[in-house]
């Protein structure tokens, strides 16, 4: 019975419910329909490497190279971590200022994983040129500068080998963002069903038999619709 009451509600008032609705999709259909992923997302690129210590700074070894390809695993493993650190930050900012690139880092994201001894760096930028020269610094400081972080590589940097050619591509938005427009159009509808509700309340015309019963008066006689 509650569930047809409140049909009747909405069936009785539903240009209310949707005076919210309309307005909003005013604003956010548009962005609905405009295709442009890079406005809110940026840009994103991958880099997969390779790394170990230099040749020459490796013992003498007899036929047997598993302790090569585990120093490789563990090379990638450092280098992992210390490109989610500031001083990677810091080391590609500098590389840009030489490079005379004059890039704010502020909004530069860094991300990384890796299996065994393949290594990947996530990097993203708003601007797609600006994440190419950053990503250029991104590769010159892995190649040059991992000695000075870790002593175990002595005096030469790691070797470093990228394994793909980077592509700057644009970065999907965030969730938040993609389901944006569907979230405020849902909250317009709620406002509307709620708007309805209270026009129902406060409207004092009687339009059913019960209505009448429930104020305590008797029905004598009703005309029903054609």
């Amino acid at each position: 019975m509650e569930l047809i009451l409140i049909f009747r509600v909405l069936m009785r008032w539903w240009w209310i419910v949707m005076i919210p609705v309309v307005i909003v999709a005013i604003f956010v259909v548009p962005d609905l329909l405009r295709d442009s992923p890079a406005t809110s997302g940026g840009y994103s690129v991958t880099l997969r490497y390779s790394a170990a210590q230099i040749a020459s700074n490796l013992a003498p070894r007899d036929g047997d190279y598993q302790d090569v390809w585990l120093a490789s695993e563990l090379t990638v493993n450092a280098l992992t971590d210390w490109v989610r650190s500031g001083s990677f930050r810091d080391e590609i900012g500098q590389q840009l200022e030489a490079n005379g690139s004059e890039i704010d880092l502020a909004g530069m994201g860094v991300a990384a994983d890796n299996k065994r001894s393949i290594g990947q760096l996530f990097l993203s930028y708003p601007d797609a040129d600006q994440l190419a020269a950053i990503t250029d610094a991104a590769i010159a400081v892995l190649k040059n500068r991992a000695q000075a972080y870790f002593p175990q590589l002595g005096s030469e940097p790691a070797a470093v080998t990228i394994l793909d050619t980077p592509q700057v591509v644009p970065a999907p938005p965030a969730l938040a963002n993609r389901f944006a427009p569907l979230i405020r159009l849902a909250v317009a509808l709620v406002g509307g069903v709620l708007l309805a509700f209270l026009a129902e309340y406060l409207d004092p015309t009687l339009r059913r038999r019960e209505q009448v019963e429930a104020l305590g008066l008797p029905v004598i006689a009703s005309i029903p619709r054609r």
